[in-house]
């Protein structure tokens, strides 16, 4: 029988709801599609990968190490944490990576054609996908998919990856512990959800966690966590909810700590007000170039929140305590450059004091500081 005709029949017997490779050798021996253990499993495999994962993607994205994979025309590539590789397979063709990408939205529960080159979803097992097809690419499909890791890592863990040094274990135990606000901060695809999440696993079980996020990326074991996820228009343009009215709702559902998984637009506003009332030993990552330029960039989100610099440097200066910064340099590992206070001056401008930095080698470095904040000491 031929492969279509294969997949034909296995599809007419399945839905993509709870179905397991298991599930489908076991229609595979059932059907008498394939014979010999070896072959019922590897025809089982190919026909999950192909009706409900990712096709030919779906052995990367399986990879506990892969974080991203991105296909450029057919040439696949992948990011181990390392920077950005040969995956060393490559799609038939242009045109398959295009009908990958179409069968891939349509899985997220999205539209991809001609009328809607874009798409942006959550494919079912918690990856994000963003894909692009002609007109607007150059070649029929780019697509870039973000891993989702359901794994929950402790801080030994990134202690191991080199992502933070030994030394900074009871440094961050204290910040949850002490109920300290936090920005982590760095480039795409550093480990700025990767390090909230594992911050999460700390906060006492008796604490309720709301996190807020436009695609679900953070995981934890913690018991008593509330996932809040943003949702676009649908096709009429309805039903959209964003960030800002999540963290809204988010305080009126009874929280001890509220954590943002991006912080990027007008939702800043709500943010700090939450902080500033009472809701503390919250967190939120941000894009920035190194902790320096956190201040300018949170200016730069307030003044989308319709808040002068002013109103921005009292309401950040009040509710954010610690800036935690990751660096990944080019074709090199992440790791946790800096651990910084977030002040205000006494002419009104926001101050990055550095507390403890490291260069991702040597011994981290403390630095001298006129007060000593208590999970410091």
């Amino acid at each position: 029988m031929k492969s279509g005709e294969r997949m034909r029949r296995l599809r007419d017997d399945t839905t993509a709801q709870g179905v397991s490779v298991d599930d489908v050798r076991g229609l595979v021996v059932a059907r008498n599609l394939a014979f010999g253990q070896d072959t019922q499993q590897a025809v089982a495999r190919h026909a999950w990968n192909h009706m409900f994962g990712a096709g030919p993607l779906q052995g990367l994205l399986e990879d506990p190490l892969v974080t991203d994979i991105l296909v450029n025309g057919h040439q696949v590539w992948v990011d181990r944490g390392q920077g950005l590789v040969d995956a060393g397979l490559s799609l038939e063709s242009p045109r398959a990576a295009r009908e990958l990408a179409v069968q891939l939205a349509t899985r997220a529960g999205a539209r991809l054609d001609d009328a809607h080159p874009v798409v942006d979803a959550q494919l079912p097992d918690g990856s994000r996908l963003h894909a692009v097809i002609e007109p607007i690419s150059p070649t029929p499909a780019t697509i870039s998919l973000r891993a989702f890791r359901a794994r929950h890592l402790s801080l030994r863990d990134l202690v191991q990856w080199d992502m933070i040094p030994a030394q900074w274990v009871s440094v961050f135990t204290a910040l949850v512990e002490h109920r300290v606000n936090l920005l982590i901060s760095g480039g795409t695809g550093t480990g700025k959800t990767t390090l909230l999440s594992t911050l999460l696993g700390h906060v006492p079980h008796t604490e309720r966690i709301i996190t807020i996020e436009d695609s679900r990326e953070i995981a934890t074991t913690h018991p008593h966590v509330v996932a809040l996820q943003s949702r676009a228009a649908n096709a009429e343009g309805a039903g959209a909810v964003d960030l800002t009215e999540l963290v809204r709702n988010a305080l009126r559902m009874r929280p001890d700590r509220v954590m943002l998984g991006e912080c990027r637009g007008a939702e800043i506003r709500d943010l700090l007000m939450a902080f500033n009332t009472g809701h503390s030993g919250g967190a939120a990552t941000l894009h920035a170039n190194s902790a320096h330029d956190v201040p300018a960039r949170l200016i730069a989100l307030g003044a989308l929140a319709g808040m002068d610099p002013q109103t921005t440097v009292l309401q950040v200066a009040s509710a954010l305590d610690v800036i935690v910064h990751i660096t990944r340099p080019p074709h090199g590992r992440r790791y946790i450059s800096d651990i910084s206070a977030l002040t205000c001056s006494d002419s009104g401008h926001l101050v990055v004091q550095p507390l403890l930095t490291w260069d991702g080698v040597s011994v981290p470095r403390r630095h001298d500081v006129s007060v000593v904040p208590a999970w410091l000491a």
